[in-house]
């Protein structure tokens, strides 16, 4: 029932989260920035941007595109890029692992279905 996200702050303005891993999932799988940015229902600018701060983020690149012409453009994941994702996935496995026994805790403490909250007016 519940879910776990794993965000890395290796820097304190690009954050490395779930959304990214899966863009460079999407561009290995499919060899372009523009179906990686279809297949998340983003537009090209916003994936591009995501890779780009990736780029910008490591020493090594994450992504090497090539310019379009008649053919179009392609995005390669590279060999670092690859590497990412393993690390990320693993750390979301070991993660979830960690916190497993605790977390069923807190799952079967949780009522059936929620109630409602109420706001409560302060008396003046």
């Amino acid at each position: 029932m519940a879910r776990v996200l794993l965000r890395l702050y290796l820097s304190p303005d690009r954050p490395l989260g779930p959304g990214k891993v899966e863009i460079l999932e999407s561009i290995r799988d499919g060899g372009s920035i523009s179906e990686a940015a279809r297949g998340m229902k983003m537009s090209y600018r916003s994936a591009w941007l995501l890779v780009d701060s990736m780029n910008a983020l490591f020493r090594k690149r994450v992504v090497d595109t090539t310019l379009g012409g008649r053919g179009g453009g392609s995005a390669t994941l590279t060999e670092f890029g690859a590497d990412v994702i393993r690390r990320f996935r693993a750390m979301e496995r070991a993660t979830r692992r960690a916190i497993a026994k605790d977390l069923a805790v807190l799952e079967r403490s949780l009522r059936s279905s929620p109630r409602k909250t109420r706001r409560r007016i302060p008396q003046s």
